[in-house]
């Protein structure tokens, strides 16, 4: 896709709407780069003025910090910070609530204060704005859809609506999760637990969270994180279940569906 950078941007005298930014799982893993191209795809649809940082964008620091690792941490967000702060960056929105928590509660105490949006609640203002129109009867009309809570979403940012009104856009039946919103559950990737062993016990976070989901009798777990997006799929993998069950993030889903 002909991406512009954020140095394409500041080499022609340019500022775009607003800084994509990628976030780990979103440029590596396979899976999260559906999620990346479906979003990119959505803002080039509605006309939105975007730009990535391409090679100079790195990892927040989150996963460093969650495990311990401060001065790595600062080390990873100070770089960060000067590359944003560099080219004047105002307004980022990201695929990913961790980078997304970290750049909305973390930053600011280094030097970094920007206006960050989730994707999901990015979409839902698109959506109540008319730019994003929805096919009607699109692809998911009367499907029955659970929705998973990520943490740094949820509990840690308290956005519960705004996912659900982008699912509610749709013509399906949205059915939740005996633990949901604040009650919600972890998909076991939290706290960087996605880059380690579990502790021993007598199941995994992410196949307990799965059943949950299954339980519901749904036929898509619509998420809004890439590291759940993992956790939840191999959930699913585990009851053998993934041909009746599929786990797409919100962006894919709006972008399958639009006009």
């Amino acid at each position: 896709m002909p991406i512009k950078s954020m140095s394409e941007y500041a080499a022609n005298g340019e500022m775009p709407e607003v800084l994509f930014w990628v976030g780990c799982a979103g440029s590596f893993d396979q899976r999260a780069q559906k999620i990346t191209k479906a979003f990119a795809q959505i803002l080039d649809k509605v006309g939105i003025k975007f730009a990535i940082l391409g090679k100079e964008e790195m990892c927040t620091g989150d996963p460093a910090r969650r495990a311990g690792n401060e001065f790595l941490f600062q080390m990873m967000a100070y770089n960060n910070i000067h590359t944003l702060n560099g080219y004047g960056i105002k307004k980022i929105v990201t695929i990913c609530p961790h980078c997304f928590n970290i750049f909305k509660n973390e930053y600011p105490a280094l030097g970094g204060a920007y206006d960050v949006m989730h994707h999901t609640t990015f979409l839902q203002q698109l959506i109540n704005d008319g730019r994003i129109k929805l096919k009607e009867g699109g692809a998911f009309k009367g499907q029955r859809i659970t929705y998973h809570d990520s943490c740094y979403l949820g509990r840690g940012n308290g956005i519960y609506e705004a996912p659900r009104a982008v699912l509610e856009a749709f013509d399906n039946e949205l059915i939740e999760m005996k633990s949901c919103r604040s009650g919600g559950m972890c998909c076991g990737a939290g706290g960087a637990q996605m880059f380690k062993e579990e502790e021993p016990g007598t199941t995994r976070v992410n196949f307990e969270r799965a059943e949950q989901a299954m339980e519901t009798d749904a036929t898509i777990i619509a998420s809004n994180c890439p590291f759940c997006m993992t956790m939840l799929t191999d959930g699913v993998k585990n009851k053998e279940q993934e041909d009746n069950v599929k786990v797409m993030d919100l962006a894919e889903m709006v972008a399958m569906s639009m006009v």
